[in-house]
């Protein structure tokens, strides 16, 4: 292995591309701390601030995804592309890397394509259970892919795919520990139950609307809500702080201690919360967002039900059996046992350290 590897990795859009690649850099930087690595994003979203928080240099590319609907941004789809292209073959020849990584999101496409053109090994690390667009546009050409569902080869090459798991923080390998650490922190009563309710960084607005209409029934069930809303909804719902037993956060930051403290989840299903959730080993109702790309939450999801791992309902159910449901989930604990050691099988908590072990045979070949 050369003492200072050349890396580039790219993925962004979303927290879920996002943070992947922030932890197989750092696992990088970790074995190898003079390694050079470059971030590759796309102009304009969010991973063009994340990243360098994170400590890293990025390279901006102007590329969008395709919208549903005419739109401006589609027709000028082409051009920003063969942009993208360009500039992507500009950044690969002038950093001249000896891998580069791919963790879905715009940027990574023109970017791993151009990698391609170049003979140089590139690496897909897909954490849905069914693909995006662009993870299978390069998948044919991809050096390894890296995956964290079975049943992947009806989208990839079965002879490149790699059962890994998604990245987690470490912070979570280990939280039982952590339950009076939370408590403490939350200023939780040890006497109650408590429901940790998260819908991403941004928040999920039916989410939201669900913990609001039902904020009486909760409190009849004697439980307590840590709620993290999200940003876009924080001034909508912050006046239900210390409203008997409910917490509104915009974000938590300690997701650790969070988890730690919950006795029943409600999640969305994006990849990297049902890859923490299946570590954190809680009972947990999956409410996964209808609006995303083929459905992907909804499959997430579907792979941990399929082993009866935990609970999902679809935003259409809501109404009619949500109340039973999350019952079930506080008062039956045989339920809670039967979730708990099920959904912990499926735990794949070596993820990033075996994706930079990919990674790794990938340089010392080159």
């Amino acid at each position: 292995m050369k003492e200072q590897p050349r890396i580039i990795l790219s993925g962004g859009g979303t927290g879920g591309h996002i943070y992947p690649a922030v932890s197989i850099a750092n696992e990088l930087k970790n074995r190898y701390p003079e390694a050079a690595i470059l971030f590759v994003g796309a102009k304009d979203r969010m991973e063009m601030q994340k990243v360098p928080q994170a400590g890293y240099r990025i390279e901006g590319l102007w590329i969008s995804g395709i919208q549903r609907k005419l739109t401006l941004s589609n027709l000028l789809f082409p051009i920003k592309l063969l942009s993208s292209l360009w500039r992507s073959k500009k950044i690969i020849k002038g950093f001249n890397p000896d891998v580069v990584i791919g963790t879905g999101g715009f940027a990574s496409g023109p970017l791993l394509k151009m990698a391609n053109s170049a003979r140089i090994p590139t690496v897909l690390q897909e954490q849905n259970s069914y693909p995006g667009i662009t993870n299978k546009w390069l998948a044919k050409d991809a050096s390894k892919i890296c995956v964290a569902y079975d049943g992947m080869e009806q989208f990839f090459p079965k002879d490149k795919i790699i059962k890994t798991g998604n990245p987690v923080r470490q912070d979570l390998l280990e939280i039982d520990s952590k339950r009076n650490a939370a408590i403490s922190k939350y200023n939780l009563d040890t006497e109650k139950k408590t429901v940790l309710v998260i819908g991403g960084s941004l928040g999920a607005r039916r989410i939201n609307q669900l913990i609001e209409q039902e904020l009486d029934f909760l409190a009849k069930k004697e439980v307590q809500v840590l709620w993290q809303c999200g940003k876009l909804y924080y001034e909508d719902y912050k006046k239900y702080t210390d409203h008997r037993g409910i917490q509104v956060h915009e974000f938590l930051d300690t997701m650790d201690l969070a988890y730690a403290a919950a006795d029943v989840i409600i999640s969305r299903a994006g990849a990297s919360s049902v890859s923490e959730l299946c570590i954190v080993a809680k009972p947990t109702l999956f409410i996964p967002s209808p609006n995303v790309a083929e459905d992907h939450q909804t499959k997430n999801a579907n792979a941990i039900i399929s082993s009866n791992g935990a609970k999902m309902l679809k935003e259409s159910e809501l109404e009619d059996r949500f109340q039973k449901t999350i019952s079930q989930l506080l008062e039956s604990e045989a339920m809670q046992i039967k979730l708990t050691h099920a959904i912990k099988k499926l735990a794949l908590p070596n993820a990033t350290q075996d994706i930079v072990n990919e990674i790794e045979q990938l340089i010392e070949k080159r």
